[in-house]
């Protein structure tokens, strides 16, 4: 068993042993696309994780993704920035018999909660149990009141300073207070290849927000001062070719189209390209504002 992580963020702090990773649009797709989908998912947290030298067993199972490693603390940023990631959850895991739920939450929510909070208990559950998410709510919520009367802490429903969470799965139940924020989209490499100009931020931009969609970039700089660092942290295996031949590049990589950071106030630039291979500008219909909002996100990750 892997040991339990002391995990810490802003005013939690808290024993965890697993990160809950939740996926959106993958979900949508059918049976056999979403485990394919998943699959390529599950291969880029692996190699993300392995990029910083951290080892992790990651499953998954009925529409969520396990990462169990000794070191949450460091996995946490890095599943963040993996395409197709929805959000992320520290959790503690447990048996779903309520009466271990109960002293799982009370345990749980010491650490978490301080003198005068409020609090609110969700609960959902998947399978056959010998309750209801309601009872779950009302029984776990009556623990933890009871685990920190002493603190002086009330239940709010409405406006809580913290939410705990319960998810009970089978036979095990997951609790946790956060939602943290991934990048979404669809998983790096399930979609085709293209090859990205990359001259400065926006253009890097244009590459991140073609990642997004699934695909996997080659960048084509023709400076090794080109800011293409910024894609590395969102993609441990990019490719980067230092070039002034983009047809060889295209040709080489067989892309199967080019992005350019160009804006609608670009045009006259737009309509000087060649005409083949087919040409994406993900940023023609975003105003400045947009694009300097979507340039601080790959510049800082996610939650900022």
């Amino acid at each position: 068993m892997v040991p339990r992580n002391i995990y810490n963020r802003g005013l939690h702090h808290a024993i965890v042993d697993v990160i809950l990773v939740r996926y959106a649009e993958v979900g949508l797709k059918s049976t056999g696309v979403r485990r394919y989908f998943e699959s390529i998912l599950i291969d880029n947290m692996l190699t993300a994780l392995a990029s910083h030298g951290l080892e992790a067993l990651v499953t998954s199972e009925q529409g969520r993704i396990y990462v169990t490693t000794d070191r949450i603390v460091d996995a946490l940023p890095i599943i963040r920035r993996v395409f197709g990631v929805a959000s992320v959850s520290p959790a503690l895991v447990g048996d779903s018999a309520m009466e271990e739920m109960q002293r799982l939450a009370a345990e749980y929510s010491r650490q978490v909660l301080k003198e005068g909070q409020s609090f609110a208990v969700k609960a959902r559950r998947e399978g056959n149990h010998p309750y209801k998410s309601m009872d779950v709510g009302r029984e776990v919520g009556s623990a933890i009141f009871l685990a920190n009367e002493d603190k002086g802490v009330r239940v709010d429903l409405t406006r809580p300073d913290v939410t705990f969470y319960v998810e009970v799965r089978e036979k095990k139940a997951y609790l946790f207070s956060e939602y943290l924020s991934g990048p979404g989209g669809l998983p790096m490499g399930s979609q085709g290849k293209v090859v990205a100009v990359v001259e400065d931020e926006r253009d890097a931009l244009a590459a991140w927000m073609l990642m997004k969609r699934g695909c996997r970039v080659i960048v084509h700089a023709p400076s090794p001062s080109a800011p293409f660092f910024l894609l590395k942290e969102w993609d441990p295996k990019l490719k980067v070719v230092i070039s002034s031949d983009l047809p060889r590049t295209v040709r080489e990589s067989k892309a199967l189209a080019v992005v350019y950071g160009c804006t609608l106030k670009e045009m006259e630039a737009i309509r000087a390209l060649p005409s083949e291979p087919p040409a994406f500008f993900p940023l023609m219909a975003m105003e400045e504002d947009e694009v300097l909002t979507h340039l601080e996100k790959v510049r800082s990750g996610p939650g900022t």
